[in-house]
């Protein structure tokens, strides 16, 4: 079974999660990731993530883990671009930005009938760019914002877990914008 591995960090500790090939989700065939506990299988609590902003999966075509947009207002970045629109190949050590969450692809394994490569293999290893090893710097004036689902007005990210100031409506599905 294929499986890739998802490593970041939440509130000072270090999370991992397994995505698998055919593993069961809320949205068969997919993993989506995001802050809506309700649309997602891997819930972030940074407020620059969008309610639904990813999804990773399997291509048996392609035989590879790939990444796709949900949110066009707040693209993630994968190894230093932009995902705007369609979908991206993963490699082992991609380095992915929901917003200013940093995710980290620390493995893929990939099996064969009663083998699985050992992802440490040398020989294996995908290259990487060591430009983007080290966290992409935001600009100084980038600002985040949730916009409410109910108004559409946009408030600061510390208002997630009190709501809405305008009309109240719950912020955990709010659309992550950012504010130039």
């Amino acid at each position: 079974m294929n499986k890739l591995t998802l490593e970041w960090q939440e509130s000072g500790n270090k999370r991992t999660q397994h995505i698998y090939e055919k593993q069961s989700s809320q949205n068969p065939g997919t993993c989506r990731i995001g802050r809506d506990p309700l649309r997602c299988d891997i819930v972030l609590i940074h407020p620059t993530v969008s309610g639904l902003h990813i999804e990773i999966f399997f291509n048996p075509q392609k035989q590879g883990f790939y990444i796709r947009n949900l949110r066009e207002t707040n693209p993630p970045l994968v190894d230093g671009q932009p995902l705007l629109k369609g979908e991206m190949l993963l490699h082992q050590n991609s380095v992915i930005y929901l917003g200013q969450q940093q995710i980290n692809v620390t493995v893929i394994a990939k099996s064969i009938p009663n083998t699985i490569i050992d992802p440490k293999d040398p020989k294996l290893q995908q290259p990487t760019n060591q430009l983007f090893q080290q966290p992409i710097p935001t600009q100084p004036n980038t600002t985040y914002g949730l916009e409410c689902p109910n108004c559409h007005k946009i408030s600061p990210p510390e208002n997630l877990h009190i709501g809405c100031p305008w009309c109240g409506t719950s912020l955990a599905a709010a659309v992550s914008v950012l504010i130039r």
